[in-house]
């Protein structure tokens, strides 16, 4: 398995790609970040191109069993982020 890239790592990246400082870089990372979270708590979708959609799904209200004490009970409906990954992203994976 690949090293996983960090904050820091991801923002030096982002900065030699685009040509700008890390300061930029790492504004633009934060920016996208807010831009996300605001878009699919609010229930939109966020479209990455060449990396994926992300969105919030519904989950109903549902069974679950306690694996401590084997207890059924009710968990409430719910919410969850999803992330559907882009066909380019699979693609270049599996190549």
């Amino acid at each position: 398995m690949a090293d996983q890239m960090t904050k820091a790592q991801l923002v030096a990246a982002l900065a030699e790609e685009t040509g700008s400082d890390k300061k930029s870089a790492s504004a633009m990372l934060d920016a996208l970040s807010g831009i996300v979270t605001r878009t699919v708590s609010g229930g939109g979708a966020v479209t990455l191109p060449g990396i994926g959609k992300i969105y919030c799904r519904e989950r109903p209200e549902r069974q679950v069993r306690n694996p401590a004490t084997g207890e059924q009970m009710t968990k409430a409906a719910d919410r969850t982020v999803k992330m559907t990954v882009a066909k380019a992203l699979k693609d270049a994976i599996n190549s």
